[in-house]
């Protein structure tokens, strides 16, 4: 699979059954819908998470999902009224792509489960020298 922003081939890193694409040259990760379906634990959750983000508009270039090829969306993540990233989501909710430093900045604002085990893993992959 190549980069949906720089066009490189990525690396696909696996965690605990986790596959995430991960691309060395900027950075940029692409966690499809079967991978989030495994970090929440159940298909609807994932496909809630993936339908609950709401659509920007904004002048930024759109990407390509590295799936279907069709635009993908921008999407805010986060609370309204506070600091929020902006991140790419498969119009057809195949994924999400993150830019490189989204994931970690979400992560370090976010709570997804009782026992933050998305945090954990996904700290454990990328972020192994930093606190988040």
């Amino acid at each position: 699979m190549n980069c949906p922003t720089c066009r490189q081939p990525m690396l696909v890193l696996e965690l605990e059954e986790i596959e995430i694409d991960y691309c060395s040259a900027c950075r940029g990760m692409w966690l499809d819908a079967g991978e989030l379906e495994l970090l929440l634990g159940e298909n609807a959750q994932a496909l809630d998470l993936l339908r609950s983000f709401r659509a920007a508009e904004t002048g930024e270039q759109k990407r390509k999902c590295p799936i279907c090829l069709k635009n993908m969306d921008k999407v805010h993540v986060g609370v309204p009224g506070q600091s929020q990233e902006l991140i790419d989501r498969c119009p057809k909710y195949h994924g999400l792509w993150f830019d490189g430093g989204e994931l970690q900045r979400i992560l370090q604002k976010a709570h997804f489960d009782d026992n933050d085990k998305v945090k954990r893993l996904l700290g454990d992959l990328f972020f192994t020298n930093k606190v988040i």
